[in-house]
């Protein structure tokens, strides 16, 4: 039996594990956590009947607790109720989905305890990857990635010499990673055919189904430079060694280069469905229902070289790994803000990697910044971008 704690259940990540955890019976939820989605919430508890839920925001968690007053559930709130839903006993595996910064701490707690962390929350390594990644290797969990992408990597690197999934650092056959991208509802346009871009267009994705933050850095391939990132501290290869490649189908999901110069890559329908049950049930695979890809349906896949002049999002990615220390919290928290803005319908789409560009420029790296440095800059960053709001 796998005992799940799952934090961020009803976003995207969250509400297609419960659907993974619904067709495999040796799976059981324990725990868990969302923001303020408390109609999804009572569906999720009352169906899987966690022993502990988390509401975050305090309000919410209160009308929740009223709602399921009937139910053998405690209900928390807060990062201290995010933290108890990470740590909870009997919970083997947790499945960080939530959204931001917010999960650095509860993960961190969770492989301090022990517990195997099935990975969907980005920016938790973007912002903390020379944090964690030691803590993983201290404790001998498994850090198993969920992002599509990743899993991809993690996939094709199987039976590699020198391979882990406990954070063990360098493996001496990879020559370098190639990460995919679709490119987004604006693929091959220029930046100065966006700028009037509407919030509807923004989030028609051509392949995907996600959540909106995500599918709006989807549009801004600043996901893609958050993944890069991820994917320097997850698989210990320099950024230098990590490729872009645009493949506007979506179903060559990533791939590695090794050393002899053959490429190994992972296939598949855009199903998130896939990368979630393989990091559940690693190293087993399982029979999973839906859709199959078809090459010959297919007849030829498309392959496209990334134009770094007309992509913002992606080029300022590589300028905050090269800046390194808390540059990485700048380009992420800038991001979560001006997403947070665009969607609102306060700044334009074009904005959203202007906002991030002014706050790189304006921001003196923190060479190893711990964790209080991290929130620090974050919050730094946020104030920084308001004043600019107030100045518009």
């Amino acid at each position: 039996m796998r005992h799940l704690s799952i934090l961020g259940s009803t976003g995207s990540i969250g509400t297609q594990t419960l659907e993974v955890v619904k067709e495999n019976e040796d799976a059981r939820v324990l725990a868990l956590a969302a923001k303020g989605n408390i109609r999804l919430l009572e569906e999720q508890t009352r169906e899987f009947m966690p022993k502990l839920v988390c509401v975050y925001d305090e309000k919410p968690a209160a009308d929740f607790a009223v709602r399921v007053r009937d139910l053998p559930v405690k209900v928390v709130s807060g990062m201290d109720g995010l933290i108890e839903c990470a740590l909870l006993s009997g919970v083997e595996m947790v499945v960080s989905a939530v959204v931001g910064m917010i999960g650095i701490r509860p993960v961190m707690e969770a492989i301090c305890a022990g517990k195997d962390i099935a990975f969907a929350n980005k920016e938790t390594l973007v912002a903390a990857g020379h944090l964690i990644m030691p803590l993983v290797r201290e404790h001998g969990v498994a850090l198993l990635p969920v992002d599509s992408e990743h899993s991809a990597i993690f996939q094709s690197l199987q039976g590699s010499r020198g391979f882990a999934a406990d954070g063990a650092a360098g493996n001496p056959e990879i020559e370098k990673l190639i990460l995919t991208a679709s490119g987004g509802p604006f693929r091959g346009r220029k930046q100065s055919e966006l700028a009037g871009v509407t919030v509807e267009q923004a989030l028609s994705h051509p392949n995907w189904k996600m959540g909106k933050k995500i599918t709006i850095d989807s549009a801004t391939m600043v996901n893609k430079g958050l993944e890069v990132m991820e994917a320097h501290w997850l698989f210990d290869v320099p950024a230098e060694r990590i490729e872009v490649v645009i493949q506007p189908q979506s179903v060559v999901h990533s791939a590695v280069e090794f050393i002899d110069g053959g490429i190994i890559a992972q296939m598949g329908t855009p199903d998130m469905k896939l990368p979630i049950q393989y990091a559940l049930f690693y190293p087993e695979r399982r029979e999973l229902p839906g859709r199959r890809l078809s090459l010959t349906e297919i007849g030829s896949i498309v392959f496209e070289k990334p134009v770094l002049s007309e992509l913002p999002g992606l080029r300022l990615a590589f300028e905050a790994i090269q800046a390194g220390g808390s540059m990485p919290v700048v380009y992420n928290a800038a991001n979560e803000f001006a997403v947070a803005e665009f969607l609102n319908r306060r700044i334009g789409f074009t904005d959203i990697t202007d906002y991030i560009a002014r706050a790189m420029k304006a921001h003196q790296p923190v060479k190893n910044p711990e964790l209080p440095d991290i929130l620090a800059v974050e919050r730094e960053t946020y104030q920084f971008l308001e004043a600019i709001n107030e100045n518009r």
